[in-house]
Order: C-alpha cells, then structure tokens, then sequence
C-alpha cells in the first residue's frame, strides 16, 4: 500500500484526482493518540492495489475538511468519525445523531479518544426524528427497531403522503458493540476472536482479512495448504450466506413452500460447514500464519459433492420462481439502485454488481491464492431485486464450481506457520459475502492491538438503502430489505 502525507488543505483535491482517475474511497481510519491522524485509504482499478492518504489537523485542532460535497461515499465515514473521535468535518451537511443515538450521549464526547469521559457523558433526552417533507398530509412511519423472529434491532423511518415512500432514512447502531475499542491493548489473537464475532454470517471472511493483516505485519508466509484450504472455506461461506438471502427474499413474498425447501438447504450447508470446520458458522477456524485444523482429502471431496447438489436445487427452486407471476410482480423493477448512485455511494458486493458495478477484490486486487484460479464475476444492469436474486444465484453457482475445483487438487503439507511478536501496520482486504472487507491494523512490539479500523460491507451498502426504498409503496418495503441482503449486526459492530 502507497502512503503519502498531505496537508489538511490540500486534502479535498487530492481526493477528488484519486476518485477522478477510477479510485474508490474504501474507509477512513483514525489513529488518535497525542493527536489525531486520520487515514484515507482508495482502492484502485485492476491490479493497481491501494492508496493511502495521511493527513493531520493543526496542532490543537480537531477539524479537517470535509469530503462529503464532492465525493458522497466519505458521508458515513465522516458521520461515524465525528460521532466516535469529536473530530469536525468542515462543510459536512449534517453531522450528529448517527452512532451514538442523541438520546444518549451528549454531543461531542468522542468515546473512542483516549482517555474519554464516557460514563459521565451518558445523558437521556427526548428525540424526534429530523422530517424532510412538510406538505399537508405528510406523516413518518416508523418500522422497527423491535421486531419479531430473527431481525435485528434498526429503525427505518418511511416519509409519505400518500402511499409511496418519498424520504428514507434508516436509523442504526442501536446494538453498536465498539469492536474496535475493545481490541485496543489486546492480545492479536484475542482481537481475532472479537473481529470473527462482529457477523456470524460472514466470520470466516472478516477472521481472514484481519488475519492477511497480522502476516503482513510480523512477515511470515503461509503454507500453501492452508492458502488452498481458506479459499474453499471462504466460498463455503459465500454459498451459504447467499442461500440465507435468497431464502429471505422468497420468505418475504410469502412463497412459503420455496422458503421452506430453501431453509432445509440452508440447514444441509450449515451442517456440512460443521461436519467439516467444527463450527456451523467456521468460528475458530481461521488462525494467524493459517487454520486452525486441517481436514482430510476426502472430507472435502465430499463437501464440495454436497455443495455442487444443493447449489443445484437452490438454482432449480430460482428457475421455479422465475416462471412465477407473483413473484416476479414483486421483484422485478422494485427496489431499484441506478449504477451512478451505486458507484457514488461506494456500494460494494452482491448488492453492486446487481447494479453494473463489476467490482470484486478477489479479482481487482487478488489475495490468498485468487490470483492462481480462473473467476467469473456475475454482473446484471437492471439494479431491481430480481436482478440481485439473479447475481447471488449466479455467485452461488460460480461458488460452488470453484470449490470443486479446488477440492480435487488440495495440496499437501502444513496448515499452520509459527510467527514471532512485530510492531507495524497493514491493510488487510477480502471479498465477504456481502462485498470488500477492509481492516488496517496497527501492532506493538508485543503484537498488541494499537489501532484496529474494521469497516465490513454493510457499512457501506447501508448508505445506498434509501436509494432502493425511495419512490416505491410500503408493501414492497419488506422485500426491497430482503433483496438488499444487508446486515444489521455486522454494521453495528
């Protein structure tokens, strides 16, 4: 990763050439000791790799200039900074009420500055939703934040005269768990633990990201047996997880016969993820300099015989559906994201590529052995919900091929190197289920987490969500949400 320092008031034009020549802003970090130093970090087109972009405010100051006005994918980033470090980003539009909900904290506390009063800065106080609309008529309904079943805790405030939702706001964080905070002083294998749990659904993938990151740093090679292996537990995890979203999306039509076939598949893919890693969901399973267990040859074989099967009656139930009407009405040209908001917004993943947007790092900026293996990037332009269906069924199938591949030629020997404590910092990167996870972690000469910036794709694609629920009717809420395949919990981390 390049590096270069710029000043404060250079920041926005070297951002703007960066975005103007095909880079796209990743994250923003923040590195808060003495004082702050914040990191843009801008992934570059195929094989370019990444830029980094170092910037400090003036001595004593807390204020840099805000990106927002002319790169809108830097909104959340800045919004999430300003609430957590009380950094101000001059001629951002909006800041406050966004982590850290205002019926709870008072302004400007910054609980993840060292040294912050976060017991004493707790307060209660009324709130009441910010409405954009004011004509006649015009009401907010609220959906959530306590719901039944399985979903996690968001409000979504709809804004409407009529019947078709005009404003969308989503409103999160309310189970925000400070993953990064708690990983400050820690051990790097205890902060592996609490990075693997901020998203069952996608534990693998983030274990690993910040797994390449702890390598990069202490400069130790991983076996090629494990690299192999980590790959097709990865897409193990892909294939499950898109399963999980195609179930929710019939599930929200209310096809309950596909939803239960796609739920018992699920439950096959769950059990053989357990079979083989020793967890449903692969925790404790991905370890720094490579696995924590190996597994037999023909264990595997297996696995990818079970995992070409069902990912053969998902795609039969997903060609069952499309000669369905009623599905089909509510899907198609429901729930659509344009490709220019998808590429302003930073969208990343399923959810982008659904929308033209054909970027995946596994084969922009390979790692772990993706370089070395052929890959099909499913892309559609429509931007709709059947068009997300169509990517995952697509991903899926891709998914489940490339493990084959991969099964039959396991290469032999260990699945774990030895490493030794090393101060440093570095970026680690995967594509998730969900899209790019990107970590930058900072170590100790003891190996202790200094400085952990863990931003997972929800957090991105979140920011896209009111451009999918805009302009359509509240009964195609719940279905927009399902084709979205968001989650609350990873982006509350």
């Amino acid at each position: 990763m390049n590096t270069t320092r710029v000043e404060a008031s250079s920041l926005v034009d070297a951002c703007k050439h960066l975005g103007e020549t095909g880079w796209r802003l990743a994250t923003i970090a923040v590195a808060d000791s003495e004082a702050p130093e914040l990191r843009y970090i801008f992934q570059g087109p195929r094989g370019e790799g990444w830029e980094q972009l170092v910037v400090r405010p003036q001595p004593g100051s807390r204020t840099v200039p805000s990106l927002t006005p002319s790169n809108v994918s830097a909104d959340w980033f800045e919004r999430e900074i300003e609430d957590l470090f009380a950094i101000d980003f001059v001629g951002h539009p909006r800041l406050g009420d966004f982590v850290l909900h205002d019926n709870r904290w008072a302004e400007g506390v910054g609980p993840m500055r060292p040294g912050a009063p976060i017991r004493e800065a707790l307060v209660e106080r009324a709130w009441q939703p910010r409405r954009v609309l004011r004509e006649e008529g015009a009401f907010v309904m609220p959906v959530g934040p306590v719901y039944a079943g399985e979903a996690e805790s968001a409000l979504f405030l709809l804004e409407t005269v009529g019947e078709d939702v005009v404003r969308a706001v989503p409103r999160l964080f309310y189970k925000y768990r400070g993953v990064e905070k708690l990983a400050q002083g820690r051990s790097a294998q205890d902060a592996l633990l609490l990075v693997e749990r901020a998203n069952g659904t996608s534990a693998f993938a983030h274990a690993w990201t910040y797994c390449m990151a702890v390598e990069s740093i202490v400069g130790i090679n991983v076996p090629e047996r494990a690299r192999h292996l980590r790959m097709i537990f990865a897409e193990m995890e892909r294939v499950r997880r898109h399963c999980a979203v195609i179930r929710a999306i019939v599930d929200s039509t209310a096809l309950w016969v596909g939803a239960s076939r796609l739920l018992e598949l699920e439950e096959r893919l769950l059990r053989a993820c357990g079979a083989v890693a020793g967890h449903r969901y692969l925790f404790g399973l991905a370890a720094i300099g490579g696995l924590q267990r190996d597994v037999d040859d023909e264990a595997l074989r297996s696995i990818a015989h079970e995992y070409a099967e069902v990912g053969k009656r998902i795609r039969v139930t997903v060609e069952e559906l499309a000669h369905t009407s009623s599905f089909l009405d509510r899907v198609q040209r429901v729930g659509v994201l344009d490709t220019r908001h998808a590429n302003e917004f930073g969208a990343v993943g399923p959810f982008a590529r659904a929308s033209g947007v054909a970027s995946d790092v596994r084969q922009l900026q390979p790692y772990g052995g993706y370089a070395d293996v052929e890959l099909e990037v499913p892309t559609a332009n429509e931007g709709d919900g059947y068009a997300r269906l169509r990517v995952l069924t697509d991903e899926l199938r891709v998914s489940t091929a490339l493990i084959g591949r991969l099964a039959s030629h396991v290469p032999s020997g260990d699945v774990r190197s030895d490493w030794s404590p090393h101060r440093g910092e570095a970026l680690g990167w995967t594509e998730a289920p969900g899209g790019t996870s990107v970590q930058l972690l900072m170590l100790d000469d003891d190996a202790r987490c200094v400085n952990l910036r863990f931003t997972p794709p929800s957090f991105r694609n979140w920011q896209n969500f009111r451009w999918v629920t805009e302009d359509f009717a509240f009964q195609d809420f719940p279905i927009i949400l399902s084709t979205c395949g968001l989650s609350v919990a990873e982006n509350d981390r």
